[in-house]
């Protein structure tokens, strides 16, 4: 699931601001508004940054249309956040072991002087990595604590999917065949997932239908920046 929520929640508000980014710095314009909240080029570029990071994958390698789904991702996450009701901060023991997982995924990283360099790489600091994260942390309580409840998984569609998908596909990759009671738990959470990221997709769908969004013209221009 954390997947899919894959992550950008650092929003500036203020005004113009330049900060790192691929290809040197940008002078910030407004990519998208939100319901009256405006997201910025540097806000963009931050969220690559941020998906580069949590990938382990060059910075600047997006395609135009990824950086294109980033945007969505982007506004999608501002209308997730307009969901959110004040709450306590996420216990910071939940952000630093998320924190040393990124933290594993670079291989440069086994050092504070290394870790920082990579932080450095992607033009990111600490503090804004964290801050990220706690809020990845909030808007995934949010949607398990709306979406997840709704889910019911009953045994015909696990044994349905044993019997369609999975033995299939051992049969094509050579694999062993296992019984259903080895691997029922195992499906009953894969079905879960997938539901809950389809009712994740139809939540997100009403909210934009519902919401005013607004994304200048010349923002596609720039996707290859």
């Amino acid at each position: 699931m954390k997947s899919h929520i894959h992550t950008g929640l650092a929003f500036l508000l203020c005004a113009i601001l330049a900060v790192p980014c691929i290809g040197g710095e940008i002078v910030d314009r407004v990519v998208a508004n939100v319901n009256g909240h405006v997201l910025l080029q540097s806000d963009w570029e931050q969220e690559l940054a941020f998906e580069a990071l949590l990938n382990a994958r060059p910075a600047d390698s997006f395609t135009a249309a990824e950086r294109k789904a980033a945007l969505d991702r982007l506004i999608d996450r501002e209308l997730l956040r307009e969901q959110v009701r004040p709450v306590e901060a996420v216990p910071a023991d939940q952000v630093a072991a998320r924190l040393a997982e990124v933290r594993k995924l670079q291989p440069n990283a086994a050092t504070a002087e290394g870790w920082r360099t990579v932080l450095q790489g992607y033009g990111l600091t600490e503090s804004a990595l964290e801050k990220r994260l706690g809020e990845e942390i909030q808007l995934i309580g949010l949607v398990e604590a709306r979406l997840r409840p709704s889910i019911q998984i009953d045994q015909q569609a696990v044994e349905a999917y044993y019997r369609d998908e999975l033995l299939p596909q051992l049969k094509r990759d050579g694999g062993r065949e296992v019984a259903l009671p080895e691997v029922f738990g195992r499906i009953k959470n894969l079905l879960a997932e997938q539901r809950l990221n389809q009712l994740l997709s139809s939540w997100l769908a009403s909210l934009r239908s519902a919401s005013h969004i607004q994304t200048p013209p010349s923002t596609a221009g720039d996707q290859n920046r």
